[in-house]
């Protein structure tokens, strides 16, 4: 069965070479726990196989026999432009790979439609002054979940989608839209998505969420895996769990694979070791 990798070389292995295809995978976690840089890392790196096959090779080595290579990657961010987002990125891995992928992912930057009706300055989202005339003679404007929709539409299908963040939308329930109205629309998400065939993956800090908001999200999601922080002595170590996913945690429960611990390194984020049932 074909499968889109997420760009974590020692996790697609275990999983017979990544999400089947369809999926909407939710990215669940702890200030800075890792879920941010898993983020990253599979735009990055499913980018770098065609746009650097030799830094592919060095940073994530074979890709497994399962694996099929999204077409396209795009990165749809609701407050950030694309230079915030290379910045960041390049804190998180080598800027070799940033570098050889900053042409190749399509950026789409939602801020005019998630700021229009915000107290916020015009000026302080949308950059250049033919975009502050344009945002203002616009009569007919889409709120942010409409633009989110038109974009996966016209991109979604086949590719991998990554959408940075919920917790953006979030903050925004409630002063421009119903809670209702973004839980209805990652419902309709993961329905549209079995269509698509791509991959798309939704990241959201579980500390701006409700125990009833995040349940929500997770029934709304084909996946859901939760990153953490977890304490030892005088350490605190990263950790990751697949919550739940259809045709990936029936795979690590035949490994007895409950948690893995991770890093991050030159590469992105990794897992560094995987801890099983005894």
């Amino acid at each position: 069965m074909d499968r889109i990798p997420f760009g974590i070389s020692r996790l697609d292995s275990m999983i017979h070479g990544g999400a089947p295809p369809g999926s909407v995978v939710l990215l669940a976690g702890d200030i800075g726990a890792g879920a941010r840089e898993f983020l990253y890392t599979s735009a990055a790196i499913n980018t770098l196989v065609e746009a650097d096959p030799e830094l592919f090779d060095l940073y994530y080595g074979s890709l497994h026999a399962n694996s099929v290579v999204p077409s396209e990657v795009h990165y749809l961010s609701l407050t950030s432009d694309q230079s915030a987002i290379l910045d960041e990125m390049a804190f998180t891995m080598d800027e070799d790979i940033v570098d050889a992928v900053s042409d190749d992912i399509s950026f789409a930057d939602m801020s005019p439609e998630y700021f229009q009706l915000s107290p916020v300055p015009t000026n302080w989202y949308a950059q250049q002054t033919q975009d502050i005339a344009a945002l203002g003679e616009r009569h007919d404007r889409r709120d942010v979940l409409d633009a989110m929709g038109d974009y996966l539409d016209e991109n979604a299908s086949g590719n991998l989608v990554v959408i940075d963040s919920v917790t953006d939308l979030v903050s925004a329930a409630s002063e421009q839209m119903d809670w209702s109205s973004i839980t209805l629309l990652m419902k309709g998400l993961k329905k549209a998505s079995q269509q698509w065939g791509g991959l798309i993956l939704l990241h959201v800090n579980v500390e701006a969420l409700t125990d009833t908001q995040l349940g929500r999200l997770n029934d709304a999601a084909d996946g859901t895996i939760r990153f953490e922080w977890e304490s030892g002595g005088s350490e605190r170590d990263r950790t990751m769990v697949v919550q739940q996913f259809r045709g990936v945690l029936s795979r690590l429960e035949e490994e007895n694979i409950v948690r893995f611990e991770t890093d991050i390194e030159d590469d992105g984020f990794n897992i560094s070791n995987v801890r099983k049932i005894r």
